[in-house]
């Protein structure tokens, strides 16, 4: 199963637009875009799971900068959660607390 990474997409492209043009090149096994946990909005960027490993690679060759709903996706292979840089949490504080 190969996951690939889709960014740049116009927030107004659905899961339908982006399995369709990746099926033109093979089999898709999952499509996800990604939303905001607040507001359930597009946030311009999704995964897309395709089971065959030269399928998967003729669909990042072909469409990477494709024109979808008038922005050129950006498409590579995603990096697993392991692979990326962490970034800081924005959960709490990061001064220390006072304890007099």
């Amino acid at each position: 199963m190969v996951n690939i990474y889709v960014g740049n997409l116009a927030y107004t492209a659905t899961e339908d637009d982006l399995r369709s043009a990746f099926e033109a090149y093979g089999t898709v096994e999952k499509v996800s875009l990604v939303t905001d946990r607040m507001t359930g909005r597009a946030r311009g960027f999704g995964f897309v799971e395709m089971p065959n490993e030269s399928e998967a690679k003729a669909a990042i060759q072909g469409l990477h900068d494709a024109d979808v709903k008038g922005r050129k996706m950006l498409v590579n292979e995603a990096r697993p959660k392991e692979d990326r840089p962490r970034r800081p949490s924005g959960g709490g504080s990061s001064r220390r607390e006072n304890r007099y």
